[in-house]
């Protein structure tokens, strides 16, 4: 039997997975209990891109160089507003 040795998808293959769930979800011909495995699938994978995203933005945060050449802590860039 083979093992799987990548058991946490990357950002990319999460990413891919969602948008795949999000289409079969969108066609409507899942049934009801594979409609709700595909939900949970689907929130684990959003919680996954999330904290990878959160990671590298705190990354960002910490590798901002100033136009003298020192690297500062700045804050990402927040479009919320």
């Amino acid at each position: 039997m083979a093992e799987k040795t990548d058991k946490v998808p990357n950002f990319e293959k999460a990413l891919a997975r969602l948008e795949e769930i999000a289409a079969e979800m969108e066609r409507g011909d899942l049934g009801l209990e594979k409609m709700v495995a595909a939900f949970e699938e689907g929130q684990k994978l959003v919680k996954l891109c999330s904290s990878k995203l959160d990671e590298v933005e705190k990354k960002i945060e910490m590798l901002v160089k100033k136009a003298d050449g020192t690297v500062v802590a700045e804050p990402f860039a927040d479009d919320k507003n």
